[in-house]
């Protein structure tokens, strides 16, 4: 599903050549739960962002589902970003002011999905990481698990075939950051997590330590 070879990344830092990523090489086959780990500053980070297409690399192979990416135009990144790829994050990203309904119904709505389509896309996604009975509560008015969860519901809801995870426990309790764990496991579909939190490995089918940029 995920494939890198030799890939390179580097940014400019006051006129120099500054490596961040340096002969990454690895294969993620689709269905796999891969944990990334490594010291802060190892590349983490950035890594998940370039196969989220959401940064550029500078040298070496990228291919998404059997695209190469290289080869993409702008527009072609993008569309295939929305149709491939949901994220989560750390700080979970939600609109404050909108219920767990309305932010996991945003994408829909830039998609152009019918209204009545929407709401039965939506009250399925909430079923699947357990808020059905939660719904139509203000995102302020839930715990940061369940914050969590409506997240995963955005991030699923375009029924993606890579769910992309920086730090998704992060802000969480063990027990809670236990939870989102195995719901990230039972989305059944290839998850790449970002993490500094060794003991979170046993969850994982695959582990890669980022160390040296390598």
């Amino acid at each position: 599903m995920i494939a890198m070879e030799h890939l390179q990344k580097a940014y400019r830092v006051k006129g120099k050549r500054r490596p961040v990523l340096d002969d990454v090489t690895l294969d993620i086959p689709e269905g796999a739960f891969m944990i990334l780990c490594g010291k802060s500053g190892s590349g983490k980070t950035t890594l998940l962002s370039v196969m989220g297409l959401l940064e550029p690399y500078d040298g070496g192979i990228y291919t998404l589902d059997g695209i190469d990416t290289a080869r993409l135009s702008a527009k072609a990144r993008t569309d295939l970003r929305r149709e491939k790829i949901g994220f989560v994050f750390q700080s979970y990203q939600l609109i404050p002011t909108l219920t767990a309904f309305e932010n996991v119904e945003v994408p829909l709505g830039f998609d152009g999905v019918p209204k009545e389509e929407r709401r039965t896309r939506v009250e399925e996604a909430l079923t699947a990481v357990g808020l059905e009975e939660r719904i139509h509560q203000r995102v302020t008015e839930l715990s940061g698990g369940e914050q969590q969860r409506v997240a995963i519901a955005r991030a699923i809801i375009r029924q993606p075939r890579v769910i992309l995870a920086d730090e998704p426990t992060g802000n969480l309790d063990r027990v809670t950051a236990e939870e989102i764990m195995k719901l990230l496991q039972s989305l059944h579909r290839t998850v790449v997590m970002v993490t500094h939190d060794e003991s979170l490995l046993t969850y994982a089918t695959m582990t890669m330590r980022l160390g040296d940029r390598r």
